[in-house]
């Protein structure tokens, strides 16, 4: 039997319990957040983001900007919501707004409605991650806490996975309004399982559903137990007082350098894949002009759906890795700071494979997806890494506000990358080279990481508890 196997025979396994939850929360989170980037093409052919094809990004990117305007608003606002009610009723309150908000998509036919929807799937949905953090910070010790993050936000990918399966069979079927309600609809589920399992440790432990070792085992972790006696006020820490530390802003700058990474690959990969394929097409067709046949038949053309559920089913696997390395590292001795810092500064490094995407794109499409999909699994496993390292640094009072202010960080970055993707791509798609707009902000998506490491171990040259 294994140590980890082990440890769960002996003293139990109900905090697991409670990871799944979060995780199926998150996978519902990206479900609802995935459907915009996937039904893009649909979208514009409708005619909602305009007519004029180099317009089309714009406003295209307008929308996203909505959705990353308010999910940063919302993380602040979230964070501190969190903080004060509590997870249970902070998360289901969540999952209640951006539910109704991913179903009103439906009801929106022009560049600026649906942005009001997306504005709307922003704010609420911005409380996923608050809570999650949350979650594990009052469930797990630290030795387990990067594992279990990793693990639920390994839902976030098979949220991204699920959706390029259903989503375009569902809009072609009954229109791309259904895509968006029955996806909303999911989320209403979840609140029954919620409500019916979930509570604090202290909670759990006097109901019976939690035994006294695991308990014990959850609160294991000497200095958070120190810092909790010390705290005898339990008073609520301001923005302001956070905004004082170090540790507040490497995970600001953490923040605000890789989530825009991530978010670019949400909302224009599908977007990436079907110009490729169809400049494979065109290009044939321009050295073939008596060609007759499916334009699927020419070599080269993918099944981008397809694609990017590989893309998203291999970052669930770096999500998952991403959690289990620190956690084998310190297994075998290493401290929890050296653990931390050694297992980003790997996940840093592999973004690099996808300065080759739009090369090896030319050469095959499943050469770029093979390198999208190696920088997607290390923004994954950065992810699950980096917040850990709030909890690792902040007491559990403060560490839904933290991941919020962070949160907005990388919000703000998802603007910035958003605006900029879409005035590059328009001006690269109005010369008739768009795959060279690509070639770019994949550049930037390569480099990411690593500087936000530096700057993060610059201003934290060890991730430690602080006193409040």
């Amino acid at each position: 039997m294994s140590k980890f196997a082990d440890i769960n025979e002996k003293i139990g396994h109900y905090r697991w319990t409670i990871c799944a939850l979060v995780f199926f929360a998150t996978t519902i989170n990206y479900l609802d957040r995935n459907v915009l980037g996937l039904l893009k093409q649909t979208l514009s052919a409708a005619g909602v983001f305009g007519a004029d094809k180099a317009d089309q990004e714009l406003n295209y990117s307008t929308v996203v900007i909505c959705f990353q305007l308010a999910y940063a608003i919302g993380m602040l606002a979230a964070g501190r919501l969190i903080d004060r009610v509590g997870t249970k009723s902070g998360y289901a309150y969540s999952l209640i707004g951006w539910s109704v908000a991913a179903i009103g998509h439906a009801f929106g036919h022009h560049t600026w409605s649906f942005g009001f929807w997306r504005a709307a799937l922003g704010l609420a949905e911005a409380g996923n991650f608050p809570a999650a953090n949350k979650t594990m910070a009052e469930w797990f010790p630290k030795k387990e806490r990067a594992f279990a993050t990793g693990l639920y936000n390994s839902g976030a990918n098979v949220g991204a996975i699920v959706a390029p399966l259903c989503v375009p069979f569902i809009a072609k079927a009954w229109g791309w309004e259904w895509a968006f309600i029955l996806t909303g609809a999911v989320g209403l589920l979840w609140l029954f399982f919620w409500y019916a399992m979930y509570a604090s440790p202290e909670d759990k432990l006097k109901s019976g559903h939690l035994g006294q070792a695991e308990y014990d085992y959850i609160h294991s972790d000497k200095d958070e137990q120190a810092a909790a006696k010390a705290d005898t006020t339990g008073a609520r820490v301001s923005w302001g007082k956070l905004l004082t530390f170090r540790q507040t802003w490497a995970f600001f700058f953490g923040k605000f350098l890789t989530d825009p990474i991530w978010w670019f690959f949400l909302f224009w990969l599908p977007g990436f894949l079907g110009g490729e394929n169809a400049r494979k097409i065109a290009d044939f067709k321009a050295a073939n002009p008596g060609f007759t046949g499916l334009d699927a038949d020419i070599p080269g053309i993918i099944s981008w759906p397809f694609a990017v559920a590989v893309v998203y089913t291999v970052s669930t696997f770096g999500s998952i890795f991403g959690g289990w390395l620190p956690k084998y590292f310190m297994n075998g001795g290493m401290n929890a700071n050296k653990a931390r810092k050694l297992a980003m500064f790997i996940f840093a490094l592999f973004p690099l494979a996808v300065l080759l995407a739009s090369r090896l794109g030319e050469i095959n499409t499943w050469l770029a997806v093979a390198t999208i999909s190696i920088a997607c699994a290390a923004h994954q496993a950065w992810s699950a890494n980096i917040f850990t390292t709030v909890s690792d640094m902040f007491p559990k009072k403060a560490v839904a506000s933290v991941t919020g202010i962070g949160g907005m960080a990388g919000a703000l970055g998802g603007i910035l990358i958003a605006r900029a993707a879409g005035k590059l791509l328009a001006h690269y798609t109005a010369l008739g080279k768009v795959e060279l707009g690509y070639g770019i902000m994949f550049i930037i998506c390569g480099s990411a990481y690593l500087l936000a490491w530096v700057i993060m171990h610059l201003l934290v040259p060890k991730f430690k508890q602080i006193e409040l």
